[in-house]
């Protein structure tokens, strides 16, 4: 059995997939550590990490190269963030998800909202399909085998009658062929219900106030968890804390 085959038994397993989102080997190391059976990138965690905003301002050879580092220091798979592809052509995308493959990732995210003169829309649906299914095409007729999990952003984007947007869009998904389907800020259990009830691929949440716990999104059907940026910013919130207490005592106690 190869990787990309274990990752998508692990999208089938009966408990979800608590997947652990990192931006370096360390943050990658300490889920390893605890247990965790996959990691994934949050590419925005990354780009801060860099310097730079979210919405693939940093380029994917900066990518590549954290994403390299941290396969070379852990054992279990790695999904990466691929936003909107980075590149803007089919040919460009599908490039960069053989580079990520030949390095040894198992499994992409790729979304379908784009961010134009720094706000982000959803787009059009049937430019999205036609951007999924290229995509999708060109990987089968270079043979190379990757697990998709593609973000729709109805909810993110407080669009007008989520649900159905998100429908919608879901049936794309399954049309073209890929393996599974995030749809962020979604938090509501009938609302999750709703979707999970119409979706035939494993379908994947994220951390977010409000969302229910693991055990009642293993009921309502959820195959997968993630958590964002949300811990990379809950560290750096207790890094400026232990920082302030520094000052405010004049030594290092607080941090012994």
């Amino acid at each position: 059995m190869t990787a990309i085959q274990r990752f998508r038994e692990l999208h089938q397993q009966d408990e979800p997939l608590l997947i652990g989102n990192v931006w370096n080997v360390q943050s990658a190391r300490a889920y390893e550590k605890l247990g965790y059976q996959a990691v994934a990138t949050s590419s925005s965690a990354v780009a801060f990490s860099l310097g730079y905003e979210d919405g693939e301002n940093m380029s994917f050879d900066e990518y590549l190269y954290i994403v390299e580092r941290i396969l070379k220091s852990i054992t279990i798979p790695l999904s990466v963030d691929l936003e909107g592809g980075y590149g803007k052509t089919v040919g460009e995308i599908v490039s960069n998800i053989s580079r990520l493959v030949e390095a040894g990732v198992v499994g992409i995210n790729i979304e379908d909202s784009i961010i134009i003169d720094g706000t982000r829309k959803l787009l059009g649906t049937q430019d999205f399909y036609e951007k999924l299914n290229a995509v999708i095409l060109k990987l089968k007729e270079r043979d190379i085998d990757v697990f998709i999990n593609v973000r729709i952003d109805p909810f993110l984007l407080g669009v007008e009658d989520p649900i159905e947007e998100t429908i919608n869009r879901m049936k794309i998904i399954e049309e073209v062929g890929a393996d599974g389907i995030f749809v962020p800020c979604i938090t509501e259990e009938k609302d999750i219900e709703n979707v999970i009830e119409t979706s035939k691929l494993p379908f994947s949440v994220m951390c977010m106030p409000g969302l229910p716990d693991f055990k009642t999104l293993k009921r309502l059907g959820v195959k997968r968890i993630s958590s964002g940026n949300f811990l990379n910013g809950y560290i750096y919130g207790q890094l400026e804390t232990a920082l302030k207490a520094i000052g405010e005592a004049g030594s290092f106690s607080p941090i012994f």
